[in-house]
């Protein structure tokens, strides 16, 4: 009996000592109000960093200047790269494609 009383007794100790509320987490302002404001909900979560690059990219594309549209042209149509090599790629697009982009 007297053990069932002790075990009894450290038994309320102990949850006593784990189930204390301290005065820091009073401070939270979650404990008064968990829910966010939808503004700043996402505020914590940090985008992808690959799918930001992506976009980054997309909108580069879209910005390009009229001579680097020529050059990638000219770079992927092999006789207008090696004429480029020597003549340079303003006058090797000229040469292939007439100043105009070729249709298929």
């Amino acid at each position: 009996m007297r053990t069932l009383i002790f075990l009894a007794l450290l038994a309320v100790l102990v949850m006593a000592a784990t189930c204390y509320e301290s005065h820091e987490s009073m401070e939270s302002h979650e404990y008064f109000n968990p829910f966010l404001n939808r503004r700043r909900a996402s505020d914590f979560i940090q985008a992808d960093t690959r799918l930001r690059a992506i976009s980054q990219e997309r909108i580069r594309e879209r910005s390009k200047s009229h001579q680097e549209h020529q050059r990638e042209a000219c770079e992927n149509y092999y006789p207008c790269e090696m004429y480029a090599f020597r003549h340079g790629y303003p006058a090797a697009y000229k040469h292939y494609f007439g100043g105009r982009r070729r249709t298929k």
